[in-house]
């Protein structure tokens, strides 16, 4: 019964999505309900305990909430304003062709979005603009949580390897960059199947009218531009920067070989309104509000600027909760969701009748914030419940170093080939990669010597696992589903991400075989 009870968060949000195929808000309460009761019994953790998991859980669930609402809101204005139907004018001017589209927009689109910000930004952001480019709301989010994995190793200025790494495994500047150095030569050849997989199932699955080989030539060099630079920005300006530096040079490279190579048989998408034009001076406008959130978000992240540090010193704390062990703070004005609203905030200023807008991009907002809002304070308490249950009466571990300790004892022969796993069931259970980083770092390293591996390796594995199991984490899946009005189709999204996740897994852990295996 124990291992049951460890697996419960995990198995009964898959069973309750997936065979009884209930809705996402009813399988989140549902399974938080059941989980709190076995580990109240089996796992015998206290009632402190349990309620200030809780109450953790909601904080962190508010958190994300205000950076949707944010990108919501930001949305809302730009629908409001007309500056969608501009922004759809202008890419198709840089180049009609969706394919290309894709790649541009959602591949090195994400990948720098990522860079700066990550922990959900980049599909908050670009899902819509992919929506407005003519893409199926199903198609851009799906799309944009495959192409946000390889990119999330720098994301956020390297917070997954400079926090999740540094302090779950506790190593040393030397030995990090050692991490990332392996974690960058495995993408070198896993990474560009990324854009290839987003192709495909654009291609075949969502627009079936248009071909796919012609598209092939430009999604391999799309993907191993983006890996080349990772390596090479690596080398040259350390881990905080490749995610950013590489989608730029990445997205130069791709643009120069479409000039220089133009796609056979390129297709035009036609509008109703295809016929009107714009000028530059129409585009950069309504490029404006995205252009001042990406230069906030990179001002207000750059540790070497003033910015973070004052940004970062107004918190709310939440210190030992119900005199538990458990603490959280929030930090409000760093928030993406804060600048995502300053900067609507400011450009409804320039507006007629700037309250009545408001208003409208209000209630444009709340039915998906509030859809959204119904999953998220069910699934970020169980998340918080599973990962703090190393305070008990019965003498267990937290649930996930059990379940670690479980695999590793049964695998430990074979585990190169299941470091990357464990890092992708981290990223689904605890929502983000740094949180599974955090988590399984130090287990990893321990099983790394049990298994007399490269403990760097298997840290990049875990790494490139974390990467992929972005791709079908819960907290994006809600979020981004939400922005693009797919509130409640969360199963249908993770049916299509798991495959690509997968894939991506499996090409990692055996170029990790063929190189130091």
């Amino acid at each position: 019964m124990i291992l049951l009870t460890a697996l419960a968060p995990l198995l009964l949000v898959l069973i309750l999505l997936i065979g009884f195929r209930l809705k996402t808000s009813v399988a989140m309460a549902v399974a938080f309900a059941v989980s709190s009761v076995l580990a109240y019994h089996y796992w015998e953790i206290p009632l402190t305990n349990l309620a200030a998991a809780t109450v953790e859980g909601v904080i962190i669930a508010a958190t994300v909430l205000w950076i949707m609402a944010g990108a919501l809101f930001l949305l809302a204005y730009q629908k409001q304003t007309g500056q969608l139907d501009v922004i759809r004018h202008g890419f198709a001017k840089l180049s009609p062709d969706p394919r290309l589209q894709l790649l541009w927009v959602g591949w090195f689109g994400v990948a720098f979005l990522e860079g700066i910000a990550g922990f959900g930004t980049p599909a908050a952001i670009l899902a819509p603009l992919l929506v407005t480019l003519g893409f199926s709301p199903i198609a851009a989010v799906v799309l944009t949580l495959i192409a946000d994995s390889a990119p999330v190793s720098f994301g956020a200025l390297g917070t997954p390897l400079l926090i999740g790494v540094a302090q779950g495994a506790q190593l040393p500047a030397t030995e990090l960059l050692a991490v990332a150095n392996q974690l960058v030569l495995l993408d070198l050849f896993a990474a560009p199947v990324l854009p290839v997989l987003m192709l495909v199932l654009y291609c075949r699955l969502f627009n079936p009218k248009l071909p796919l080989r012609p598209a092939l030539p430009h999604a391999l060099v799309a993907g191993f531009a983006y890996s080349i630079s990772a390596w090479c920005w690596l080398q040259l300006a350390g881990p905080e920067f490749p995610s950013v530096l590489a989608a730029l040079s990445g997205f130069l490279v791709s643009y120069l070989y479409q000039r220089c190579r133009p796609m056979a048989g390129a297709v035009t998408v036609t509008t109703p309104d295809s016929g009107n034009s714009v000028t530059s001076r129409q585009i950069w406008s309504a490029l404006a509000p995205y252009l001042a959130v990406i230069l906030l978000l990179l001002l207000s992240r750059l540790p070497e600027l003033p910015f973070k540090a004052a940004l970062l010193s107004y918190q709310w704390s939440f210190d030992h909760l119900f005199g538990t062990t458990i603490s959280t703070q929030v930090t409000p004005l760093y928030l993406p969701g804060t600048l995502f609203i300053l900067v609507v905030l400011l450009f409804l200023l320039n507006r007629c009748k700037p309250g009545a807008l408001l208003l409208s991009c209000w209630q444009d907002c709340w039915p998906k914030l509030s859809g959204a809002a119904l999953t998220l304070l069910f699934a970020l308490p169980l998340v918080r419940l599973f990962v703090h249950s190393e305070v008990n009466t019965a003498g267990l571990p937290a649930m996930p170093a059990y379940l670690a300790t479980v695999a590793g004892n049964s695998l430990a022969e074979y585990w190169l080939g299941f470091s990357a796993l464990l890092g992708a069931l981290g990223a689904f259970i605890a929502g983000s990669a740094t949180f599974s980083n955090l988590l399984f770092a130090e287990m990893q390293l321990n099983l790394a010597k049990q298994a007399a591996l490269d403990p760097t390796l298997v840290l990049a594995l875990q790494m490139l696992g974390a990467n992929a199991g972005n791709m079908v984490c819960l907290l994006n899946l809600v979020a981004a589903a939400s922005v693009v009005g797919l509130q409640g189709q969360e199963r249908s999204l993770l049916k299509l991400t798991v495959g690509p996740m997968l894939i991506y897994l499996l090409l990692g852990s055996v170029t990790a075989w063929a190189l130091f295996g």
